[in-house]
C-alpha cells in the first residue's frame, strides 16, 4: 500500500523571493548570521544533548584530543601527547601557554576538576554514556595528568576527542552549569559575548586562540538565532537577514538549489532515525511488550519510500540501532521488509485484530514523523500524535512514560557503536528494552581491548535487538546546508557545523 507523504511548502520563501533579491547581509562588518531550528536548553555542553549543543561545544570549548573529520586521525589539542600506562590509565602531556576566554591559565587542575565533576553521576550530566566510563583524574604535575577509567574502555580516545570538553576549574566551581550556560567560558576558537537562553547566541573570534588543529577562526562574529519555522528561515535568507541555514528539508533545499541564488550543500551524517517502543512496559501495560506487535511495527513502515520521498540526498535505510560506519555496528541483522499485510497478520496473532490506539511522540522532523504514523494507521495502529520540544520528550523518556516515539541520535559524532547502541540498551534511564542478555553482551563489547572480541559481542547484541524488534531503525540522515555565495564552507560528514572552518569569499 502506498502512503501519501506530507510535503512542506516554500510559500514564505517564494513570497520573499518575488520582492527581494539576495543581498550581502553583514559581510562588511564580519558578522555571519545563522539560524538554529531547535531551542537549546542550556549552552553548558554537559547539560544538553542536542545537536545545536554539539555545534556550540566545538566552537567554545576544546578537548584534550582532536579527531580530523576528513582523515579520522587523532591529534593532540589541549594535550600534546598521550599514552596508556595500563588498561585503565591514560597519561596526557598538556599544552602550555593556553588561556581560557576569561584569562584563567589552562593546566592540569582544569582537567582534574572537569573529569572529577562530570564523572560523578550525582552531578547530573545529561548524557551519562559520554562520561561515566571515567573514574577520576590525577594531577602528576602542572602539565601532566592521568585519567583513570572505571574499566577497560577502548573507545576512550574517541570520546576524549568529542564530547569531553575541558572547563576552567575556578570559574566552573564558582558558577556551575547554570552560570556556564549563561556566560560560557572555554579555550575554543570562539568566545561568547551574548546569550539569551534558548533564543540568541553571539560568538566572537578568539583572537588569542592557540595553535590548535581546529585552525584559526576567520569570521569575526557569529550571530545565531533560534527560528523554529524553516519557511521563516528561508524568508530571512532571501531578505538578507540570514547568511546560513542548515537541516533544511530535501524538498525546500532542492527548490532553493534550482533558483541558483545560494550554495546548497548536502552531506551525510552519523544521525540515525528510529522508532523506539516500550518493550519493557515502563509506561504501564502496553501492546509493545508483545514481540509480535513490535515486529508488526517494523513491517508496517516503508523505509525506502521515506528515504526516496523525504530525506533524499545521502540518506540510506538502516536496520541497526547504530550508524554503519561506527566500529562494531555490524549489518548482519534481521531486516524487516515492508509488508503491511504481514503487519496486520502479526497484530491479529498478538490479539489485536482490529488494531489499537496509542500515544505517539516526536520532537523533530514532523514531516517524517507524520509519514511514519500514516504507515502505522494503515495497518490499524491509530496514533494520538504529540509533538514536543526535545528536552521535554527526553525527560518523559527518562521517566519511562513514552510507549512509542520517533526519535533520532547523532552519537555526538563518535565513530564507535558504544556511542549509540550502548547509550540505549544498557539499562539506563533511556533503555525501553531492559534486556539482560543484551546488557551482558554489550558490557563485554564495550570493555574488551581485543577488536575481534568487540565485534563478536556487538554482533550478538545487535542481532538480538533486531530479532526481538526492540526498535524499528529507519534511516540515516543527511543534512542540507544553504548559504549565501559569499560564504565559503565545506560541510563534513559528522553533522558538526564548524564555524572555525568558515570564511568569506
Amino acid at each position: 500500500m502506498h502512503v501519501k507523504l506530507p510535503v512542506a511548502t516554500l510559500a514564505a520563501a517564494t513570497l520573499m523571493a518575488s520582492s527581494a533579491m539576495p543581498v550581502v547581509a553583514d559581510k562588511a562588518s564580519g558578522t555571519l548570521n545563522v539560524a538554529f531550528t531547535k531551542e537549546l536548553e542550556n549552552v553548558d555542553s554537559y547539560f544538553n544533548s542536542a545537536r545545536e549543543g554539539v555545534v556550540l561545544q566545538r566552537a567554545i570549548w576544546d578537548g584534550l584530543i582532536y579527531r580530523d573529520p576528513e582523515t579520522n586521525e587523532y591529534i593532540g589539542n589541549l594535550a600534546t601527547s598521550w599514552e596508556w600506562i595500563d588498561d585503565t590509565t591514560l597519561e596526557f602531556k598538556l599544552r602550555e601557554g593556553v588561556t581560557f576566554h576569561n584569562g584563567e591559565a589552562f593546566n592540569a587542575d582544569d582537567v582534574v576538576f572537569t573529569v572529577d565533576f562530570v564523572a560523578k553521576e550525582e552531578n547530573g550530566v545529561k548524557t551519562q554514556r559520554n562520561v561515566n566510563w571515567m573514574e577520576s583524574a590525577e594531577k602528576i604535575d602542572d602539565y601532566t595528568v592521568r585519567i583513570h577509567l572505571k574499566d577497560k574502555f577502548p573507545a576512550a580516545i574517541e570520546f576524549l576527542s568529542g564530547p569531553v570538553s575541558i572547563y576552567p576549574n575556578e570559574y566552573y566551581a564558582e558558577v556551575g552549569p547554570s552560570g556556564m550556560g549563561l556566560k560560557p567560558v572555554g579555550t575554543g576558537p570562539y568566545k561568547v559575548s551574548e546569550v539569551v537562553p534558548g533564543q540568541h547566541f553571539v560568538l566572537e573570534a578568539n583572537e588569542n586562540y592557540y595553535d590548535s588543529p581546529k585552525g584559526q577562526p576567520e569570521i569575526a562574529k557569529i550571530d545565531i538565532r533560534t527560528i523554529p519555522d524553516v519557511n521563516t528561515q528561508m524568508a530571512e535568507l532571501f531578505s538578507g537577514s540570514l547568511d546560513l541555514i542548515w537541516q533544511v528539508p530535501a524538498d525546500q533545499a532542492n527548490k532553493l538549489a534550482e533558483m541558483g541564488q545560494f550554495t546548497v550543500a548536502n552531506e551525510s551524517t552519523m544521525r540515525v532515525g528510529y522508532v523506539q517502543m516500550d518493550a519493557a512496559g515502563r509506561s504501564g501495560d502496553n501492546p509493545f511488550t508483545n514481540k509480535l506487535v513490535r515486529q508488526a511495527v517494523n513491517h508496517a513502515i516503508n523505509r525506502q519510500e521515506l528515504v526516496d520521498a523525504l530525506l533524499q540526498g545521502k540518506s540510506k535505510v538502516v536496520y541497526t540501532p547504530c550508524f554503519p560506519s561506527q566500529f562494531g555496528c555490524v549489518q548482519d541483522v534481521t531486516e524487516y521488509e515492508y509488508d503491511p499485510e504481514k503487519a496486520k497478520a502479526l497484530l491479529a496473532e498478538a490479539g489485536y485484530p482490529d488494531g489499537f490506539t496509542v500515544d505517539f511522540y516526536a520532537y523533530r522532523d514532523r514531516q517524517y514523523a507524520e509519514a511514519i504514523t500514516s504507515y502505522l494507521n494503515a495497518v490499524g495502529i491509530q496514533t494520538n500524535f504529540n509533538m514536543l520540544q526535545y528536552s521535554a520528550l527526553r525527560e518523559l523518556n527518562m521517566k519511562g512514560e513514552v510507549p512509542i516515539a520517533f526519535q533520532t541520535w547523532g552519537s555526538y559524532s563518535i565513530n564507535d557503536a558504544s556511542a549509540m547502541v550502548s547509550q540505549f540498551f544498557k539499562h539506563g534511564s533511556l533503555d525501553n528494552a531492559q534486556d539482560d542478555q543484551v546488557l551482558e553482551w554489550l558490557n563485554v563489547a564495550d570493555s574488551s581491548t581485543d577488536p575481534d572480541e568487540r565485534i563478536e559481542y556487538y554482533t550478538k547484541a545487535l542481532q538480538r535487538i533486531s530479532e526481538e524488534a526492540f526498535w524499528a531503525p529507519m534511516f540515516t540522515y543527511n543534512t542540507n546546508y544553504v548559504f549565501k555565495d559569499e560564504v565559503a564552507y565545506t560541510p563534513t560528514p559528522d553533522e558538526v557545523l564548524r564555524f572555525v572552518d568558515m570564511s568569506w569569499k
